[in-house]
């Protein structure tokens, strides 16, 4: 019998995680909130997964990873490991964007409560400053309704949405918001993007064949990597 095993990987915060998926349910996974971890433990992560179900990459039907936005260095390590992946066992490679795999995830750990309308997922981008988008509720699954975009957290912030009802505030930057939303009807929820919070997004893509280009594809950082020169003096 022919199966649809799919490799997960979601490393674009401060959270090492993959999972891997079989015929639509999610089999084996792993997880390190280990600060910088992605670069040593991606990889021995899916060979650990692999090897306890007895596979290789090459049983499998495609890998799917995290296309941001994110940490620069996490999101390069993903997509790296990814396309190595893809390449050494010829895979499709699929990608779901990190604020559509929160929102995935509220669903998956039953975390949307009663009469909420909107989510909004948020990825910390230091200071005040997160990546986010709007989503709708709509039933048991949400629909992004604006771009995803860096935004500096005011008590206007979201404003027309928090006016329409109750929000949920989800992602490593929720607790920014917590201060500038008091007086609103929201939840908040920290946490990290998890791989088998993917799942839903990606089973959707990998079914309509919505796949990428393995050797031009690069994750949505947002913002320019800038490299900063150290003001100690060595010398």
């Amino acid at each position: 019998m022919q199966h649809n095993r799919i490799i997960l990987i979601e490393t674009s915060t401060s959270l090492c995680s993959t999972a891997l998926c079989e015929d639509g349910a999610i089999v084996s996974k792993r997880i390190s909130d280990t600060p910088r971890s992605q670069a040593s433990l991606t990889a021995p992560f899916i060979q650990e997964m692999l090897a306890e179900r007895g596979l290789s990459a090459r049983d499998c039907s495609a890998v799917c990873v995290s296309s941001g936005p994110g940490s620069y260095t996490g999101l390069r390590v993903g997509v790296s490991t990814a396309k190595g992946l893809c390449f050494g066992a010829g895979l499709p490679l699929v990608a779901v964007d990190t604020l559509e795999t929160l929102a995935a995830q509220a669903f998956a750990d039953g975390l949307v409560p009663d009469g909420c309308r909107y989510i909004l997922p948020m990825i910390d981008a230091r200071r005040m400053e997160v990546y986010t988008a709007v989503f709708r509720i709509d039933g048991k699954r949400s629909e992004r309704i604006s771009d995803i975009a860096p935004q500096v957290i005011t008590e206007e912030s979201f404003a027309q949405q928090r006016a329409e009802g109750k929000v949920l505030v989800i992602g490593d930057g929720a607790e920014k918001c917590r201060e500038a939303f008091a007086g609103s009807d929201a939840e908040f929820v920290q946490c990290c993007p998890r791989a088998d919070a993917m799942l839903a997004p990606m089973m959707e893509r990998y079914e309509k064949g919505q796949f990428e280009d393995v050797a031009y594809f690069e994750p949505f950082y947002l913002k320019e990597f800038v490299a900063t020169v150290s003001k100690k003096q060595i010398f």
